[in-house]
This record gives C-alpha cells, structure tokens and sequence, in this order.
C-alpha cells in the first residue's frame, strides 16, 4: 500500500534492473564479458552485411557475398541469444524472460523468427533472390529495434549504479 503526499499523489516506485546479488552475480560471470564482446562484434557484422544486401538490392551485384554475411550475421545472432540465455540464468536464476529484460527477450524471439525465416527460405529456395534480401532487411530492422532495447536497458543499468541503487 503507497502512502499519499499532502498533495494528493502516490510517489512513483522504480525498480531497479538488478538487486545487488543480481548486480553481483552479473559482475561477476564471464559471460557478461561474452555478451559484451559478442554484442559490437554482431553489431560489425550487421553493418557489413547491411551494406552488402543493400548493394545488391541496388545493383543486382553480390548476391552471393550478401547471402553469406546474412547467414554469419544469423550465426552470431543465434550464439549472441544462447549465450544471453546462459547470463540470465547465472544472473537472474532463469534462462529467459527474467522480469529485468522479458519485453526484449520477447522481441529477441521475433528477431530469430525472421532471420530463421530468412534462413528456411534461403535453403527450400522459396523465394527469389531479391525477396530473399526483403526479408533479410525485415529482419535487420528487427534486430534495431531490438538491439536499441539492450542498448536502453544498458544506460538504466549504467544510472543505476550511478544513483547507487
């Protein structure tokens, strides 16, 4: 039950994204270190292969190099996903949707969806070449979105620490 100011309104309760046993758990793990490594090295990736299908998309040139770097973008993709899961569990005690992060574990599972999908099609040749690159765009901006959520979720981590909560 919240107590009431003299003016009327309840004061706002905010959660830390990590108790300090979680903090410490999270410190002191190796694989916050993986998550932290594999992350930008995704991210490099991503921009490369980016790049590639756009390129192709543009100028029909490099299908073959776009189609590669979007089958190792999904590659780390998938390790970057295991290996989260793995931090979860050391850190929160589960392997996926912790409270701390279930809405980006949630938006992950879409993430993977459509590069799998990607993937399915690449290998059923269930589109043509151009479709294919669609879809990996859909897929690339899926994973934006969901890396911007990781990214926001770091800066709260890093405010509160800041804050000393």
């Amino acid at each position: 039950m919240s107590t009431i100011s003299e003016e009327g309104v309840a004061p706002r309760v905010t959660r830390t994204l990590y108790t300090p046993d979680q903090r410490r758990r999270r410190d002191a793990t190796r694989w916050t270190l993986v998550q932290g490594i594999l992350a930008p090295a995704q991210f490099v990736v991503f921009l490369i292969s980016l790049t590639l299908v756009v390129r192709f998309l543009f100028t029909g040139a490099g299908y073959e190099l776009a189609t590669i770097s979007i089958v190792v973008k999904t590659g780390f993709l998938l390790a970057i996903m295991v290996t989260g899961a793995i931090w979860e569990k050391v850190v929160f005690g589960q392997y996926l949707f912790a409270e701390s992060f279930f809405w980006e574990d949630v938006f992950s599972f879409a993430v993977i969806a459509l590069h799998l999908a990607y993937l399915y099609a690449l290998f059923a040749s269930a589109l043509d070449a151009f479709s294919l690159m669609w879809l990996a765009l859909a897929a690339y901006a899926a994973y934006v979105i969901n890396a911007g959520q990781f990214i926001l979720k770091l800066r709260r981590a890093r405010l509160d620490a800041e804050v000393g909560q």
